[in-house]
């Protein structure tokens, strides 16, 4: 049986004359217009007539191009092959002419199998003479076609090795294309699928490639010379130098055959053989680090692992790559052009690509989590190991074995996190995650504490620097001064450490790190991750409000936009719109988001965010020290932020947000974040600020809501005895008694009222029920003054 049936595919001509004179063709499916593609042929030991005639829906791999948010503004490229299926109407009819010239001249009069051809070839065969194929462009198609649905190597051999078996299939399959679609519509797929070498599939890419043109531009010369190609890419490849003489006399036996057959006239044909081709091509760039400006590759990238970790588009990472780089997708990218460019050049104005610091800006829409900038003073390109430009990493460990460090050329992902980059310490902007905390627990925002020098808390530590008592964490403020009596937005503008320490026990630094977790901050380092993930280890994490877990700037934009979205926590996103080759919008990347705390929360935290960067709260007083007071006066807008500095200054932070726009700015040094350097305000702040500034030129202001109830802000609020001029431990139980706490000031005031007597609280006339009253104590001369506390001191006669 075997035997037999071999013997038939050896007298394949015979067979395929047979049943092209009898006529056996069995139905299919209609063949689609646009993909070309499907099952690979099944002939195997089967005659003619029951040979599949079916094929598999499969599409040519196509360029996923990217955008950015205006949708005009192109980013960069994906993808396998460099393919972008165009309409036969945007293909030059001397493409069209050419092809048909150089490939098969009776395309217009055979049903899919050219006999004449075939009769041709067999003669020159059997004679010994050079090998003819007598492939149709139908069968060519159905090649590729094949070739492209391949489901394994194998399926792709079958398709491709000169058997006869493979050319009985492909007859087969010709035959009934041609009844399922017009001339025109194969001859459109034929030049969509087409090789053209050096990396183009397809005439678009082709056209790019050898032109830096549109097909429907192509010349007659340029058409002759890529339809010759198609024949032998590499053989005719006029930018090698045994190619290049092939190719000149391929290209000049096209052109003579597109004369002979009537496509143009004697005319064309002179001056087409008369233009010189080309010795050079411009290859098309592929991915993130052949964005359209360098500036954009970490936005491109971040983009890039972001799809690579949606499960919409494959099972695995090897599946979503693929589709990225095969499916043709037309992606409107989130990022703004404006925001970018702003970013970017403020980030060069304060410091140079070769400086080993990093300034990273990350900014994001808040209420939709639309990454809209990412910037570094980095470029985005691998580090040429045969001629490197990077200088010797500034880790000692590594620096002994001469790795280089990450500047001034990067791919790693600095702003987002990801792979060995874990964050970086951010310092005191993770003080709203303890003023978030301390809302949802009841605390208002006019809470206050007598925020001392130094505060000896009841978290247990390790022995060290910030230790008292030997176990206990005891921090400092900045400048090692005290805070006095301070509350929410008091503390938050001038960033008391001793203020939020004691606030983080009384709400629980669970609750704060919790509060965290829901704003976005990730926890990637394994030491934050354990603290995190239990319950009793985050109730001693008494550091955390300080800024000693690990983040990225871009999850702290997003966690700031988040009070701006008004408690509604956004997964960031670097998309707006992604569409198929075929026009379908998908329903992947868009706006998802959570409730992560209240509205009235997160208005009341956002009103106090407002004093540290300038601007005016409208439910309290941010009293008279700022952190960052010159944002608001570059700005103008309403704003919101926190600056944030770590031990020894070895980062800076800074996070401005308004209404439209958040951006976080880190200064770091991502190779050694253990070193000596104090690195400045002075270059991220206003890289920040400068930056909103940009953004926000020609756009409206807009305010920020109210909470719905002041007692968020200003909580039970009680009546302050009047104790000016009394003694201190008289006016002590007088206050205590109301129902405050009360302590004495250690600075004394000017007044009237005698030496060492009260001169009056701070605060004075109103504040919460339980909160901390400071009594001031009097350096005056008490001339005048009169204690009506003191019983024993004579009073002036009552007039009648």
């Amino acid at each position: 049986m075997r035997r037999r049936d071999h013997n038939i595919f050896a007298n394949a001509t015979s067979l395929l004359i047979c049943g092209l004179l009898a006529g056996v063709v069995v139905a299919a499916a209609a063949f689609p217009a646009v993909a070309m593609s499907g099952l690979a042929a099944k002939a195997g030991g089967e005659t003619f007539a029951s040979l599949p005639s079916e094929l598999r829906q499969a599409t040519a791999p196509q360029i996923t191009r990217i955008f950015a948010s205006d949708n005009k503004t192109q980013i960069s490229v994906f993808y396998d092959e460099f393919r972008s299926d165009v309409p036969l109407k945007d293909i030059s009819k001397n493409m069209q002419s050419a092809i048909i010239a150089a490939e098969d001249h009776e395309f217009y009069q055979h049903n899919g199998v050219d006999l004449k051809g075939v009769a041709r070839a067999i003669v020159s065969n059997k004679s010994g003479k050079s090998q003819q194929g007598a492939s149709t462009l139908t069968m060519q198609l159905v090649r590729m076609t094949l070739a492209y649905s391949a489901t394994s190597p194998q399926e792709v051999v079958n398709a491709t090795k000169d058997t006869p078996k493979r050319k009985i299939t492909e007859m087969k399959y010709a035959m009934q294309i041609e009844k399922e679609l017009s001339k025109e519509k194969i001859l459109e797929g034929y030049l969509n699928a087409a090789p053209f070498g050096n990396g183009a599939y397809g005439v678009y890419a082709a056209s790019q490639v050898y032109f830096s043109k549109k097909p429907k531009d192509l010349t007659v010369a340029e058409s002759a010379l890529l339809a010759s190609m198609v024949k032998a890419p590499t053989a005719f490849n006029p930018t090698t130098a045994s190619g290049y003489p092939q190719a000149l006399d391929r290209r000049n036996y096209v052109i003579n055959d597109m004369l002979e057959i009537g496509l143009i006239n004697a005319d064309q044909a002179r001056e087409a053989t008369a233009t010189k081709i080309s010795r050079t091509v411009k290859r098309p760039g592929n991915g993130c680090v052949s964005v359209a400006k360098n500036n954009w590759g970490f936005f491109c990238d971040y983009f890039y692992r972001w799809w690579l970790s949606q499960q919409a588009f494959g099972a695995t990472t090897y599946d979503r790559e693929r589709r990225l780089k095969s499916g043709g997708y037309r992606i409107q990218t989130s990022m703004d052009i404006k925001a970018q460019q702003a970013a970017r050049k403020n980030i060069s104005e304060h410091i140079s690509e070769k400086n080993k610091n990093a300034l990273l800006l990350a900014g994001i829409q808040p209420g939709t989590g639309r990454v809209r900038a990412l910037a570094a003073n980095r470029k985005f390109k691998l580090d040429d190991p045969a001629n490197p430009q990077n200088k010797i990493s500034s880790d000692p460990r590594k620096a002994k074995k001469k790795i280089r460090g990450t500047y001034p050329n990067t791919t790693n992902p600095l702003l987002s996190g990801g792979g060995d980059i874990t964050g970086y310490q951010a310092g005191s902007v993770f003080k709203m995650f303890t003023m978030v905390a301390a809302l949802e627990n009841g605390y208002p925002l006019a809470y206050s504490i007598n925020a001392p020098a130094k505060y000896v808390s009841k978290y247990r530590i390790a022995p060290g620097r910030s230790t008292c008592n030997g176990i206990y964490y005891c921090p400092s403020n900045s400048g090692g001064k005290a805070g006095g009596v301070t509350n929410m937005w008091t503390g938050f503008s001038r960033s008391i450490n001793t203020f939020f320490v004691p606030l983080q026990e009384r709400v629980g630094a669970e609750k704060v790190v919790d509060v965290a977790q829901r704003f976005g901050v990730q926890f990637r380092a394994k030491s934050d991750a354990d603290f995190a993930s239990n319950k009793a280890s985050a109730h001693q994490w008494g550091a955390f409000t300080l800024g000693v877990s690990s983040s990225t700037p871009l999850e702290m934009a997003n966690a700031y936009a988040t009070l701006a979205g008004d408690g509604m926590y956004c997964s960031p996103t670097p998309v707006q719109q992604i569409t198929s080759k075929d026009g379908d919008k998908i329903d992947v990347g868009k706006p998802h988001c959570i409730r992560a705390t209240s509205p009235d929360v997160a208005r009341a935290a956002l009103d106090a965010a407002r004093c540290p960067v300038g601007d005016s709260a409208q439910l309290g007083s941010c009293g008279g020290s700022r952190t960052a007071a010159q944002a608001y006066y570059t700005i103008r807008h309403p704003i919101y932020g926190k600056s944030g500095t770590t031990d020894n200054d070895k980062t800076a932070a800074l996070i401005i947000g308004s209404s439209s726009l958040t951006i976080a700015g880190y200064l770091v040094n991502p190779d050694y974040q253990d070193h000596k350097d104090r690195l400045s305000h002075s270059i991220v702040n206003p890289a920040v600020w400068d930056t909103m500034d940009d953004f926000l030129k020609g756009k409206p202001k807009v305010e920020f809501k109210k909470p719905g109830s002041r007692k968020i802000s200003e909580g039970d609020q009680r009546s302050i005895p009047d104790v000016t001029c009394a003694t201190v431990a008289g006016a002590m139980a007088r206050i205590e008694g109301a129902g405050f706490t009360a302590s004495v000031s250690g600075n004394e005031v000017e007044s009237k009222c005698p030496k060492g007597t009260v001169a009056g609280t701070n605060p004075s006339g109103r504040t919460i029920k339980g909160g901390y009253v400071s009594i001031e104590i009097s350096k005056g001369d008490g001339k005048d003054a009169e204690d009506p506390d003191d019983p024993d001191k004579p009073k002036p006669p009552r007039r009648r």
